[in-house]
């Protein structure tokens, strides 16, 4: 398997010696700017809101509109659980709204997921389930890979990979140190490192395995997980052209 790639090593050296490195600053991205009338009646929107809200927080407080909020049972000779102007937003902004957030669902996070129909009472307080669920075309979810179907070749090669390997996770699997093989003979470096996925990897791996004095050479549009790792180990970091 080493001798397959042995032999585009050398090209990839070529490449990566070719790719154009430039020490300009990460953060220089254009966003197209909000035209101001859009801009005002946000402002105007929230600014109205906050004021209805502070209204309803008298009318709790004088007794004229029942409390629903969540009160510290034990408030005496402890550290309040709830600061009421840090739930300010959650009382009287986020309730407003709260029943398009956390849809509980009755199928896997697939493409399409049924959706569990509720209706509120009290504006969104509580909830109670109709019974009934809805289909819906799944956009909120990072099933990009197809890795939460229960069908199909994602499916299936994981269930042969279980049944092959198990499932601990405490040790590096002899497929893991075959890639890191792989991957070194195609980049021609000394040695490399795989391992699984995700923010906290790249965001915390990365200052242990970088420090001062060493450099980073980084792609543009690499994902903020990737960029935060690299601030953090204080290494210097120069960026090239995504292509």
């Amino acid at each position: 398997m080493k001798d397959e790639f042995s032999k585009i090593s050398s090209s990839s050296k070529q490449m990566l010696q070719n790719v154009p490195v430039t020490t300009t600053n990460i953060d220089d991205e254009k966003f197209e700017e909000a035209p101001t009338w859009v801009a005002v009646i946000t402002v105007l929107s929230f600014a109205l809101h906050t004021a209805l809200g502070w209204l309803r927080d008298f009318l709790r407080y004088i007794g004229l509109e029942k409390k629903k909020i969540v009160i510290d049972p034990n408030p005496k000779d402890f550290a309040p659980l709830y600061l009421s102007y840090e739930c300010f937003y959650t009382r009287n902004l986020y309730q407003r709204v709260r029943d398009v957030f956390n849809q509980p669902i009755v199928s896997m996070a697939g493409p399409i997921v049924d959706v569990m129909e509720r209706v509120s009472d009290d504006y969104n307080w509580t909830f109670r389930f109709t019974g009934r669920s809805l289909p819906a075309i799944n956009l909120g979810s990072y099933n990009y890979l197809g890795f939460a179907e229960n069908r199909g070749p994602c499916a299936e090669q994981a269930i042969s990979a279980i049944e092959a390997c198990g499932i601990a996770t405490c040790r590096t699997q002899q497929y893991m140190r075959t890639l890191e093989f792989m991957m070194t003979d195609y980049l021609g470096v000394e040695d490399c490192i795989a391992f699984g996925m995700g923010f906290a990897t790249n965001a915390l791996n990365i200052p242990v395995i970088m420090g001062k004095g060493d450099l980073i050479l980084s792609d543009r549009r690499n994902h903020i997980s990737i960029i935060l790792g690299a601030r953090l180990s204080g290494a210097r970091i120069c960026t090239f052209n995504h292509n």
